[in-house]
């Protein structure tokens, strides 16, 4: 099977491939430019080493992908919203070697390097930094390094970590042939299928496969990518029109970003013809208004990292209001078997709701170094999602609730546990419990419910700024409610679906 770099090897050099900010990069030049990021690594790594990527969306991050997949090495992108500790902690438990580091992220680098291996190779995206290696150097001096070795179609191709119920977030990897199949998959299915003339918009970030998926699968198509190195509702809005975008994936809280900007009506977005949204569930006012306000054909597409995004998606056909499937999001893809199943694992009858179940060529391998984890997961080849709804009969699924814990806010998955535990190391609070509630515009937000120490005065903001300096900034509480006691159990388990019932009473489902 063709490595990413061979399947863009195909398009004329000079065809267009990235546009970012003020910079064109040709198909070309990319892959010279990723090749030699290929020679280099493989001159100084071995086939499997996973290779860490700290950076906001950039062409250096797309070099860093493509190179080190040419390189037979696992590129493990993190979330550059992470705090220092978290960032760390994904870097060792990859075992990586090397570390590729943007700008911007210099410093919390900085304040976790005595925790990293002491023969890190630590190489600075942009440069100018002392004891560092300079990417553009590195990189272009790699036209005398190694030979690259292309993967083999089972190797371990990518290692993308999810937030983890226990603390923890845990690296799924898939193979270079679980993303071929993604990407036949895609071309199949009721989206997905680009070409020269399709300018695809990237402005979701690219350490999520959501992003990373769409600027790949555009790339391997020979359409031209916009990258955003943040997202910004006006210049989101302002890249539409002037770089005249035809296609783009975005989160719901993104959509209603753009739809509530001031200029929305003022940019000519003509040019958009499908708009395709997932990471989170879709409040149904910001679908109206997207129905209202735009042309463009809308997907919905519902996956976890653990099988590339592949679940299910709802197609632009489907959005027709008078067939009654605005609530569900869709149905499975070619290939790709869901079940609805109860606590044992037996499926359940159409329209009963149970836990959703999974099974596909995109499934992933595993959690790296974690057995345990991976065999809770996968279960007889079926990947449990934590999720809970049911299958009409048409065969429409419906999420309803989650049979876990985790919350999704503006796309991101966010564990309770993990903000707990953060939480309850200040020392004047007991005991803490964090639930999502419904939030117009994040979908749901953070909500900390604290029991303090006897004698203990705290303040609500106190708290939540003592929680930001230890877990990332979207992880944290927005509100904070001091209660004497938590609602528990004969046996003392925390009553957490009585904490949120009052804010979802009333609604029909229970994810936002």
């Amino acid at each position: 099977m063709d490595s990413f770099l061979a399947m863009l090897d195909r398009y004329p050099a000079a065809s267009p491939a990235i546009s970012y900010q003020d910079e064109r990069l040709a198909y070309g030049e990319l892959v010279q430019r990723a090749r030699r990021v290929a020679t280099a690594l493989a001159a100084c790594t071995a086939p499997g080493d996973r290779v860490a990527l700290l950076e906001l969306n950039s062409p250096a991050f797309l070099e860093v992908v493509l190179g080190a997949t040419e390189a037979s090495c696992v590129p493990v992108p993190i979330n550059t919203r992470l705090a220092g500790p978290e960032i760390a902690y994904i870097i060792n438990n990859a075992e990586a070697r090397i570390l590729f580091v943007g700008a911007d992220h210099y410093a919390v680098v900085e304040s976790i390097v005595d925790q990293l291996r002491q023969d890190m190779l630590i190489i600075a995206l942009q440069g100018d930094h002392p004891g560092w290696a300079d990417f553009p150097a590195w990189r272009d001096a790699g036209a005398a390094g190694g030979t690259p070795r292309a993967p083999r179609d089972d190797d371990d191709l990518t290692q993308l970590y999810t937030s983890g119920t226990t603390g923890h977030p845990k690296g799924a990897f898939h193979s270079l042939r679980q993303w071929h199949d993604w990407i036949r998959i895609c071309r199949e299915s009721r989206w997905g299928r680009y070409d020269a003339a399709t300018t695809m918009l990237v402005v979701m970030p690219m350490f999520h496969i959501a992003a990373l998926g769409t600027a790949l699968l555009a790339l391997v198509q020979g359409a031209r990518v916009v990258v955003l190195r943040r997202f910004d509702p006006g210049r989101a809005l302002a890249a539409i029109e002037t770089e005249r975008v035809t296609d783009t994936l975005l989160a719901p809280a993104v959509l209603h970003a753009l739809l509530a900007h001031p200029d929305f009506a003022r940019h000519d977005l003509s040019s958009l013809t499908s708009i395709c949204y997932g990471a989170a569930p879709m409040p149904p006012s910001v679908l109206e208004q997207l129905r209202a306000r735009t042309s463009c054909k809308l997907v919905q597409v519902y996956g976890m990292t653990e099988n590339l995004g592949l679940s299910t998606s709802l197609g632009s056909a489907e959005h027709d209001p008078a067939l009654g499937k605005l609530a569900s999001c869709g149905r499975p893809y070619a290939g790709t078997a869901l079940r609805v199943v109860d606590a044992e694992g037996r499926e359940l009858p159409r329209g009963e709701t149970g836990e959703i179940v999974v099974r596909g060529p995109t499934t992933f391998k595993g959690y790296w170094r974690d057995p345990e984890a991976t065999a809770a997961a996968l279960r007889d080849g079926w990947l449990h999602t934590g999720d809970a709804g049911y299958l009409d009969e048409d065969g429409f699924l419906f999420i309803l609730d989650r049979v876990k814990d985790m919350i999704i806010s503006g796309g991101e998955n966010i564990y309770p546990v993990e903000v707990e535990n953060a939480l309850c190391s200040h020392p004047g609070v007991a005991e803490a419990a964090v639930i999502g509630v419904p939030d117009e515009r994040w979908g749901e937000a953070v909500k900390a419910v604290v029991v303090l120490k006897p004698g203990t005065a705290l303040q609500a903001a106190e708290l939540i700024a003592f929680a930001r300096e230890r877990i990332a900034g979207y992880k944290t509480p927005r509100t904070v409610e001091f209660v004497p006691a938590l609602p528990r159990n004969a046996t003392g388990k925390l009553l957490r679906r009585a904490l949120r019932e009052p804010y979802w009473a009333g609604q029909a489902r229970r994810v936002h």
